[in-house]
């Protein structure tokens, strides 16, 4: 087994991969708490959470946590997805004790207080209105509304103007008091680092109320919207189309990475070459695909200006149609296959990418793979998977969002 598991009495799980050939450690204290999990007026305080467990403790200010960190030459970060929240440190490994101490401080002690609530809330509505700004980061945003319309995992991960609003120090505290429990809490730690040495440091500094997980409210796949459309004046029309996806379980999801490859993944695949390379209708185009616990997404984004839209989701269609009908090559198979090992591969060089497999996986009980039985998984992708998941997923009814100078009715006949 690559790496090493504990957990504690209280329920906070200790997770390590001990590399010996470094001299860094990458740490990340996971909590099984994200977006998914807030109701519509708590929208936005996982992330605003995030933020304010920099904010100082009763011992250390937001100040003093900043100067530990810059005086050990230390990456200090954070972040919130729609299923977890990490709070991480990469630090030379003769601090590694330094920096799980000021970690558990940051996130078991944070006082909480009104005036940084007061102060932090205005920090986070700039970055919503930042992101507002962004049309192709907040066209995703619109996307997994139209998806997921009656579940928290269709909510903007930021929230909104009015939920943040809302936030204080009542309302901090509570939330902490529901998710920050231990059954919620995984540490994992990836570099030069003694499995034991970490669980001993976790029990001595990490002081988290105990409670087991918490439940969170299953997703439906379906979507119940399939024209999301934004009207903006924008030089560029920005799509997103797509469908719900597999599950972070599924058996299939190796398959569909290939599928997402080949058709989005690289400079080589086929909406790149097509819509970039030979028509010159879009700088950005590519696919992605999320997996979460119960559900998960697949879509291709593009921006291209609002004149060619019509053409460039006719064209998405069109390569869809044709995965769907002919299936795909060996030569792309291949080369889709390849390309994913060679990503992995690469990506496990980075002591925080291997800490955040271990955490990723651990805190939404995903599967935890060696980097060698990923890479069997993705060799055994073969042509009748190929069709199985084209059929499952791609060839389902699509929902299409946009953002641009258009009406409804002018692009109602697209999805």
């Amino acid at each position: 087994m690559f790496y090493r598991e504990t957990v504690l009495e209280n329920g906070v799980t200790v997770i390590t991969e001990s590399i010996d050939t470094v001299r860094s450690v990458a740490i990340g204290m996971w909590f099984a708490v994200g977006s998914r999990d807030e109701t519509g007026a708590e929208a936005g305080m996982s992330h605003f959470m995030e933020h304010m467990m920099f904010k100082g403790t009763p011992t250390r200010s937001a100040a003093e946590i900043s100067q530990v960190f810059d005086s050990l030459g230390a990456e200090l970060n954070a972040f919130t997805s729609k299923e977890y929240t990490c709070y991480y440190a990469r630090v030379i490994d003769q601090h590694t004790a330094v920096a799980v101490e000021v970690l558990s401080d940051m996130v078991a002690n944070a006082t909480l207080s009104q005036d940084a609530c007061d102060s932090e809330r205005e920090v986070v509505i700039e970055e919503i209105a930042r992101m507002e700004d962004t049309p192709d980061d907040r066209i995703h945003e619109l996307f997994a509304k139209a998806l997921w319309p009656d579940h928290p995992l269709g909510l903007p991960i930021l929230g909104s103007r009015e939920s943040v609003g809302s936030f204080g120090h009542d309302e901090s505290v509570a939330f902490r008091k529901r998710h920050y429990v231990t059954g919620n809490c995984v540490v994992a730690a990836a570099g030069n680092i003694s499995h034991e040495d970490l669980v001993a440091l976790v029990r001595e500094h990490l002081n988290l109320p105990e409670g087991p997980r918490s439940d969170r409210p299953v997703a439906t796949s379906g979507a119940a919207t399939r024209l999301s459309l934004l009207p903006k004046e924008t030089e560029q029309a920005h799509i997103c189309y797509g469908v719900s996806g597999l599950n972070a379980h599924h058996q299939d999801r190796f398959t569909l990475s290939v599928i997402d490859t080949v058709l989005g993944g690289g400079m080589s695949s086929r909406l790149f070459q097509e819509i970039r390379e030979k028509r010159g209708l879009a700088y950005a185009v590519f696919s992605f695909h999320a997996l979460y616990q119960d559900t998960g997404q697949w879509a291709v984004y593009a921006g291209t200006r609002p004149a060619n839209a019509q053409e460039v989701i006719g064209m998405i269609r069109s390569e869809l149609d044709r995965v769907a009908s002919d299936g795909i090559t060996d030569e792309e198979l291949l080369r889709a296959q390849n390309a994913i090992k060679g990503h992995i591969v690469l990506g496990m060089e980075s002591t925080r990418n291997r800490m955040t497999r271990l955490g990723k996986n651990r805190v939404t009980g995903g599967e935890l793979l060696q980097v060698d039985e990923i890479v069997e998984r993705i060799e055994a992708v073969d042509m009748a998977g190929v069709r199985r998941v084209t059929s499952d997923v791609l060839e389902a009814k699509p929902t299409l969002a946009m953002i641009g100078p258009f009406e409804e009715k002018d692009i109602a006949h697209l999805v």
